[in-house]
C-alpha cells in the first residue's frame, strides 16, 4: 500500500511574506504575504493533507499513527514514539523577519511540553547584496544583550552574512538569526513551532498590533558562543548525493541530476523528505513500481520501507534536496 505521498498546498501569510512562493509552486498569483510553504509537516495545528493515491484527503500524522514502523521507520518510530520529527518549509521574505532564536529540547519541553527547534537553510534565491543574520559576531553578556534589545542596537553585535544561490547554514537552538529581505529558501527544521522574537523592528503585524516579543525567554534561550564561520562549506558536484548537514536530528544532502540517479537509503532506516528545489522530475520505487511526479517547489515524503527508488529529471536539470535521519550512523 505504501508509496510516495504529495501533499496540498499549506501556505501561511506572513508580515514579512512574498509574492514567489504560488508561482514557484504552480499556483496563481495572489495579494497575500505569503511567508511560508509548510511542505510536509505533522505539526498538530497545521498538517500536510495528502493530494496523490490511495490516502488522498488523509491527513499526514493520522496516516503515520496507522502505518509508523513502515513510514517513518522501526528506529525513527521507536525514538520519536510515532510522531514524525522533522518539518520542511519554503520560505520567501520580502522583507526582513524579526531578529530571533528558538529553544532547544531541554527548554522547550520544559516550558512548553514540545520539541525543541534547530534548523538548517538552503538558499534558493537571493537578490544582489541580500544579507542575513547568524550568531554573533563578538562576545556580549546578558546584561548588553537586554539593553541592545531596550535601544534597538541587538543587530550592532550579530554576525551578518551575504548570501548567495547554493548557500547552506546551520542553525542549532540557541543560535540568534533572522533571514532578512530579498530571500527565497529552503528549511529543514526539528517538527517545533516555538520561536522566540528579540526585536522587530517596532512593526504592527498584519492584524495592525505589535507582535509578541519573547525577550525573557530567548535571553535563557540563547546561546552566546562566537563561532569563526557560521556557513556550511561544502562541494558542489553534478549526479552525486552531496552530504551538506549532519546532525544528531537530521541530514540533508543535494543533489543536482542531469541523468537517472539511484537512491537505495533503506540502511537509514528512516522516511525521506524529498524538496524539489528545481525542474521537475519523477520519483520511481523499484520495489512497487509506483511512480510520481514531483514538480519543482513541490515536496514528497518516501516511506522508509520504500525508500530504495530512482530520480528521474524531465527538463534537464533537477535540484533536490533530501532530508532524513541517519539511524545508520548511530
Amino acid at each position: 500500500m505504501l508509496y510516495p505521498f504529495l501533499f496540498e498546498p499549506n501556505l501561511h501569510a506572513m508580515v514579512w511574506g512574498g509574492d514567489q512562493l504560488r508561482p514557484y509552486k504552480g499556483l496563481e498569483p495572489s495579494d497575500e504575504p505569503i511567508g511560508e510553504s509548510w511542505e510536509v509537516s505533522a505539526v498538530p495545528s497545521s498538517t500536510s493533507i495528502i493530494s496523490n493515491g490511495a490516502w488522498k484527503g488523509r491527513d499526514l500524522i493520522s496516516v503515520i499513527s496507522e502505518h509508523p514502523d513502515a513510514i517513518l521507520g522501526k528506529a525513527v518510530n521507536e525514538k520519536y514514539q510515532g510522531k514524525l520529527p522533522l518539518l520542511v518549509k519554503f520560505i520567501d521574505a520580502k522583507r526582513d523577519l524579526s531578529i530571533q532564536v528558538h529553544p532547544n529540547d531541554e527548554m522547550a519541553q520544559r516550558e512548553h511540553g514540545k520539541m525543541g527547534k534547530s534548523e538548517m537553510w538552503y538558499i534558493i534565491k537571493a537578490d544582489e547584496g541580500a544579507h542575513l543574520y547568524s550568531g554573533f559576531k563578538q562576545s556580549i553578556t546578558p546584561f548588553e544583550y537586554q539593553k541592545r534589545v531596550e535601544d534597538g542596537s541587538i543587530t550592532e553585535v550579530l554576525a551578518d552574512h551575504q548570501v548567495k544561490a547554493g548557500d547552506v547554514l546551520y542553525l542549532p537552538a540557541g543560535r540568534v538569526h533572522a533571514i532578512c529581505s530579498g530571500i527565497m529558501l529552503a528549511e529543514v527544521q526539528q517538527s517545533s513551532d516555538v520561536t522566540y522574537r528579540i526585536y522587530d523592528y517596532n512593526r504592527p503585524g498584519l492584524d495592525g498590533k505589535p507582535r509578541e516579543l519573547h525577550t525573557e525567554l530567548a535571553a535563557k534561550a540563547l546561546d552566546y558562543h562566537v563561532e569563526k564561520n557560521y556557513l556550511t562549506e561544502y562541494t558542489k558536484a553534478k549526479d552525486q548525493a552531496i552530504p551538506i548537514v549532519d546532525t544528531p536530528y537530521f541530514n540533508v544532502r543535494i543533489m543536482e541530476l542531469t541523468r537517472p540517479f539511484h537512491c537505495n537509503l533503506l540502511r537509514y532506516d528512516s522516511f525521506i523528505i524529498s524538496m524539489c528545489i528545481e525542474g521537475d522530475c519523477k520519483i520511481r520505487v523499484r520495489s512497487t513500481g509506483d511512480e510520481i511526479t514531483l514538480r519543482e517547489g513541490s515536496s514528497a515524503l518516501i516511506p522508509a520501507s520504500i525508500a530504495d527508488y530512482d530520480l528521474i529529471p524531465l527538463v534537464g536539470k533537477s535540484r533536490i534536496l533530501d532530508a532524513f535521519i541517519d539511524n545508520d550512523a548511530l
